[in-house]
């Protein structure tokens, strides 16, 4: 070969050569949501209350008696917030659980459920320690493209920059954001801590005159660039799925006890996108389930099964004996089941059907909305059309009565579960599924 051509070979080489191996680092990537929690956009053809609501305590549910735990994880006993309607100028800290190992991390924050450009002035994450506090040595600045200052536009998330901070599966993690105007109004809240003095406090060990607070929650998904896992089980549902009425900010919800016993294997990470009164077919709170797919379940990064757990609300708003009725076939719902399928398997993704829990005696109970709940269960045990079936039904029944949930697993409203009654909903699911 003529000495020219060989020099420009080499050229070429050179030249190539740090593309490839920059194509080959990004390709050694492997992100995966490892912690969920659904965006609710307002209702269709209203941008956001006219006058936003004001954030007050968490108080435990009226049907809860009181041998029941507390509602709100505490253990520090600090004080609960009562503020005005448009806080502005604060810091605060949300605290999340991922259900995945990574050598690195990053954040989704979310807008989607406002109507005008949200200002973040400052981002910080740790490994969390007691009663909000960061870890000593794990405080790690975040960027977004490489600034610390952002805003985020309406109806959007924004991805944050890799945040070089490793993780452990069920590490839980707080997230510092400093908030210079006024804080998200609109969307699923989550119980926060909150400084009690205005300016950017997010690298603070401890936020100063630490108060707690129910805000729209800034972060909706956390990844990882996983060390282990290569799939993510994404449980889709209600009220029940998002674990309202487990001990808040304690991670006792179905899909974080489901997590814990998937963390041995190391296989597999957990997303909740659970909403309190979601439905399958109507607008509860949040878009339906058919709305949310794509954005809340086929959107999440690594997403190969899903636990459908939908219906409930729409049964029993059907047949409510007072109010106003909204009403609902069982051949409705189970084409509606039927399009969430098709839609998951499209894209590859496995769908686990789990079969609605007991709610005879609940306040919207009904002989008529327990025919559709019987034959919508009959039909996701037998038809075929899921790819597993896990019986949450009998799991969460009283023996002595299979309509009514069992007295020890309810928070005593015939609906819901407590925290044991969410252990027993983990247990029942067979972990096989996911081989």
């Amino acid at each position: 070969m003529h000495i020219r051509h060989i020099a420009w070979v080499w050229a070429v080489v050179l030249a190539v050569g740090p593309l490839a191996a920059g194509a080959q680092a990004a390709s050694k990537e492997n992100w995966i949501g490892a912690w969920g929690f659904a965006v609710v956009p307002p209702p269709p053809g209203i941008a956001m209350p006219v006058t936003p609501p004001a954030i007050v305590p968490l108080a435990p549910l009226p049907e809860a008696a009181a041998a029941q735990p507390p509602l709100v994880e505490n253990p520090g006993n600090i004080p609960v917030a009562t503020l005005g309607s448009d806080p502005t100028d604060i810091t605060i800290r949300q605290l999340v659980r991922v259900s995945a190992a990574g050598k690195r991390i990053r954040l989704r924050f979310t807008n989607e459920g406002g109507s005008d450009v949200l200002a973040v002035g400052a981002v910080h994450v740790g490994l969390a320690g007691p009663d909000g506090s960061v870890l000593p040595g794990s405080d790690r600045i975040v960027t977004f493209d490489g600034r610390r200052a952002i805003t985020i536009p309406a109806g959007a998330p924004l991805l944050t920059d890799p945040v070089d901070l490793p993780v452990k599966a069920l590490d839980r993690l707080v997230v510092s954001t400093y908030l210079p105007g006024s804080a998200a109004r609109v969307g699923h809240t989550l119980l926060h801590y909150m400084a009690s003095v205005g300016g950017d406090q997010t690298a603070a060990p401890q936020l100063p005159g630490q108060k707690l607070a129910r805000l729209t929650a800034l972060v909706s998904e956390v990844d990882v660039d996983a060390t282990t896992a290569t799939g993510v089980i994404v449980c889709l549902g209600d009220s029940i799925t998002d674990g309202a009425t487990s001990t808040s900010n304690a991670f006792r919800s179905y899909p974080d006890r489901l997590a814990e016993r998937l963390a041995a294997n190391g296989k597999w990470a957990v997303v909740n996108v659970g909403i309190g009164c979601n439905k399958l077919l109507r607008y509860g709170t949040g878009p339906n389930a058919l709305a949310r797919l794509d954005r809340d379940v086929l959107g999440v990064p690594g997403v190969k099964a899903i636990i459908l757990l939908e219906g409930i609300n729409d049964i029993g708003r059907s047949f409510l004996t007072t109010g106003v009725q909204d009403p609902v076939t069982l051949e409705a719902l189970i084409a509606a089941d039927k399009q969430i399928i098709q839609r998951a398997h499209d894209h590859g993704i496995k769908v686990i059907g789990a079969l609605l829990t007991p709610y005879q005696g609940a306040n919207y109970a009904s002989p008529a909305g327990e025919e559709v709940r019987t034959g919508l269960n009959n039909w996701i045990k037998t038809s075929g059309a899921f790819d597993g079936v896990v019986d949450f039904a009998t799991a969460t029944a009283d023996p002595a009565n299979p309509l009514t949930f069992r007295a020890e697993y309810n928070i005593r409203d015939k609906l819901h579960p407590n925290d044991a009654g969410y252990k027993a909903m983990a247990d029942a699911v067979n972990l096989g599924l996911f081989k």
